[in-house]
């Protein structure tokens, strides 16, 4: 059975002006978020600055959003490092802690060979029981997760069970889905691909988009899975245009502003990433308003 189907956010990591995080303003945005149609809380992922995060930061943040949503959605929490004896070390505790399964994504800098890839993600397997979600998102990490990988692990480890697809080929996923005959839980982690991989055979999406419109986001995908396939078409495609600038600079830095635009206070960013470019932010500002949403 699915971890979950439909929208998942891909949920940022507010912070207070000192830089620490601000874990009252994180359960209010996860009640938001469950308020207006989330179906699941993808913590600690890249969207939530994981990388700048202490692992106390990071397993707290797990804790409060397990506690928070207090099984209305699934939680699934980003665990995943370049080094697999760190990525073991955070599965464990966010399976502790709660999480419904655990987001891994393939090893950067150092990446890692097929067999390597292999090998990580078993070995995490072996030491928990929850699901485990592989992330290929190889324009961030160097690393891609061939589908004749993929499928061997679906194959041939229990409890690794979806794919975030960000690779943002198509032609890869189509093969992958072939390779599993589908029998793989396919995500898409691309905001601009959510009806293209639905239509592979994909459950749904885990999403920047989210943050900002996630009544919209679980609409795109729940109108697909209900047949109304047309009225997901179009609503993919208006989103279009918002999703373009919240990728013109580095995630997270747009869909922050954004939040920061429409008067939720979630702080400042953490460097490496800087605030956004104010002409960036004035077209951000005018994708929010020809697509529906109130600013601040």
């Amino acid at each position: 059975m699915a971890i979950f189907k439909g929208a998942g956010v891909a949920i940022i990591t507010p912070f207070k002006d000192n830089g620490d995080v601000n874990f009252e303003k994180l359960e209010e945005i996860i009640d938001f978020q469950i308020d207006n149609g989330t179906d699941s809380i993808v913590i600690c992922g890249t969207t939530g600055e994981a990388s700048t995060l202490t692992h106390e930061e990071h397993l707290e943040c797990i804790k409060v959003a397990v506690d928070r949503t207090k099984k209305r959605v699934p939680v699934i929490a980003g665990t995943g490092s370049n080094c697999t004896d760190t990525a073991i070390y955070l599965s464990k505790e966010a399976q502790q802690h709660g999480a419904d399964g655990v987001l891994i994504v393939t090893p950067y800098y150092n990446k890692a060979t097929q067999n390597g890839l292999i090998a990580h993600y078993t070995t995490i397997a072996k030491n928990i029981n929850i699901p485990i979600v592989m992330y290929n998102v190889p324009s961030r990490t160097g690393c891609n997760i061939l589908p004749e990988t993929a499928a061997k692990l679906v194959k041939e480890v229990d409890n690794i069970v979806a794919i975030k697809e960000a690779s943002g080929n198509i032609s890869q996923v189509t093969k992958l889905m072939h390779l599993t005959n589908g029998d793989i839980d396919l995500y898409s982690g691309n905001d601009d691909q959510i009806v293209p991989l639905l239509s592979l055979g994909g459950l749904g999406v885990i999403s920047v988009l989210s943050n900002i419109a996630p009544q919209e986001t679980h609409d795109i995908v729940a109108m697909y899975l209900d047949n109304k396939i047309e009225k997901s078409r179009k609503l993919q495609l208006k989103a279009l245009p918002l999703i373009e600038q919240l990728f013109c600079e580095v995630n997270p830095i747009p869909v922050k502003k954004a939040m920061n635009l429409m008067g939720m206070k979630v702080g400042p960013l953490r460097m490496p990433l800087t605030e956004m470019e104010e002409a960036h932010a004035k077209k951000l500002a005018d994708a929010m308003r020809e697509f529906g949403l109130k600013l601040a």
